[in-house]
């Protein structure tokens, strides 16, 4: 066979048994997965200059190890001095081998490199078993080179899953290692 990440290991071998054992789940369908990572970056201030799109798009490949595509406004907006198709941010939906190869360094090296970090607040969840979690700068990533970055600016990180229920959900990445604040 060939590499398997450490957290798809995990997942396949305790995660799945302590989530049938925590729902009562009777096959190992039934039990939520994460299905897909999609980490976005708005970049509003790309309207006056046309770089910011290709720093954006470099800083997510780097981060996430996958190529970044930029992403299209949909309409006009004349306060914005925004047109229909103009580039105004960057993308990348990970999945797979590469999801858990990102959550896993998410969850190992990023996060704890947060600035007087507690965890992750719970309340980014939608209602369907998704979460958005929302970074302020991108210099917490190691891939990221502090003297070469133009700017800090944030980014969102969405994890889609497989669960029907905000509580499943919430116990799924709770064992994949998201640190999540004690209320």
């Amino acid at each position: 066979m060939g590499y398997v990440a450490r957290l798809k290991k995990e997942y396949k071998e305790r995660i799945v048994s302590a989530l049938k054992e925590e729902f009562g789940y009777k096959n190992v369908m039934e039990v939520p997965r994460l299905e897909k990572i999609v980490v976005s970056r708005g970049v509003g201030a790309a309207v006056a200059d046309k770089k910011l799109i290709d720093h954006a798009v470099d800083e997510l490949t780097m981060i996430t190890g996958q190529k970044a595509i930029s992403t299209m406004s949909k309409k006009d907006v004349a306060t914005f001095k925004l047109r229909k198709g103009m580039p105004i941010g960057a993308k990348v939906t990970l999945r797979g081998e590469r999801m858990y190869e990102f959550l896993d360094r998410l969850v190992t090296s990023a996060l704890p490199r947060v600035r007087d970090f507690q965890g992750i607040r719970s309340t980014g969840f939608d209602g369907r078993g998704n979460y958005s979690l929302g970074i302020t700068e991108q210099i917490i990533f190691p891939e990221i080179n502090i003297d070469k970055i133009n700017r800090i600016d944030g980014m969102d990180i969405t994890f889609v899953t497989s669960a029907h229920t905000d509580k499943e959900a919430k116990s799924l990445l709770t064992e994949l290692g998201l640190p999540f604040k004690k209320n």
